[in-house]
């Protein structure tokens, strides 16, 4: 049984919990380590229970209670190079395991695929995990989905897919300069509504049965309007039988079973 449980998700931090009877990590840890072990609580898991991080990429809203937690909990931390350099500052006492992007690897009951994704950090992955013929996908942050990525998405059973913004509410934004704008619109910057949609219909029909989505902004996306473009995007393709669900919704996280 492989499960996962979305601790956090959207511009203020992500983190997610995925289990198998046998093993548990978290992909990412982009809260303070008290509040990444109070939603940990919460779901039933103790630190001592982790058997590793995965990490992403090196954002803060990603990787913030990386160097507190690994100091006061041991708990190996899974990333490439680069991304441990960028925080080779904020991290000293940390057990990394470092892994080659691009590569698979076993973290206990889990089989880890990485892959490299667009986006403007040292060295972003994104990560397809793997138990007993179930496999969920993480796409967390990209500025657009390249041939590879969408390839080593195609499978997944469930995928948790950034859509982060909608484009109108992005661009009347007022609080934002255009520069920023730019930035998250950029091919290396941030998934729109459409974007995510445009991704989930291309691989609906090769045994996607559930897309989360996450890491939406709170100023200029809302859950209803992320959940109402997917979903008609899918309908139209003929993928209207997938499940799409909001990550970033408020209230007690769910245990999802994947498969």
């Amino acid at each position: 049984m492989l499960h996962l449980t979305v601790i956090a998700s959207g511009s203020s931090g992500n983190c997610a919990l995925v289990e198998t009877p046998s093993t548990r990590v978290l992909i990412d840890a982009g809260l303070s380590a008290k509040r990444v072990a109070d939603r940990l609580a919460a779901a039933g898991v103790t630190p001592d229970q982790l058997d590793g991080i995965l990490l992403t990429h090196e954002h803060s809203d990603h990787s913030a209670a990386i160097g507190v937690w690994g100091r006061r909990h041991g708990t190996p931390v899974f990333a490439n190079r680069l991304t441990a350099e960028a925080l080779s500052g904020v991290s000293k006492g940390v057990d990394w395991k470092l892994f080659q992007t691009g590569s698979h690897f076993q973290l206990g009951s889990l089989q880890v695929q990485s892959f490299s994704i667009p986006h403007d950090a040292a060295e972003p992955v994104g990560f397809v995990l793997g138990y007993e013929g179930q496999s969920l996908g993480f796409l967390t942050d990209l500025g657009f989905p390249t041939r590879m990525v969408i390839e080593r998405v195609r499978s997944v059973h469930t995928l948790l897919i950034e859509a982060n913004h909608d484009e109108k509410m992005l661009q009347d934004d007022t609080r934002r300069p255009w520069s920023t704008k730019q930035r998250i619109m950029s091919r290396h910057g941030h998934l729109s509504n459409a974007a995510a949609a445009e991704v989930l219909a291309g691989i609906a029909g090769n045994g996607l049965r559930r897309a989360l989505l996450g890491h939406l902004s709170e100023d200029c996306n809302t859950p209803e309007l992320a959940l109402r473009t997917v979903r008609e995007r899918l309908a139209q393709d003929g993928g209207g039988g997938v499940e799409v669900l909001c990550a970033s919704s408020p209230g007690p996280a769910e245990r999802l079973l994947i498969g």
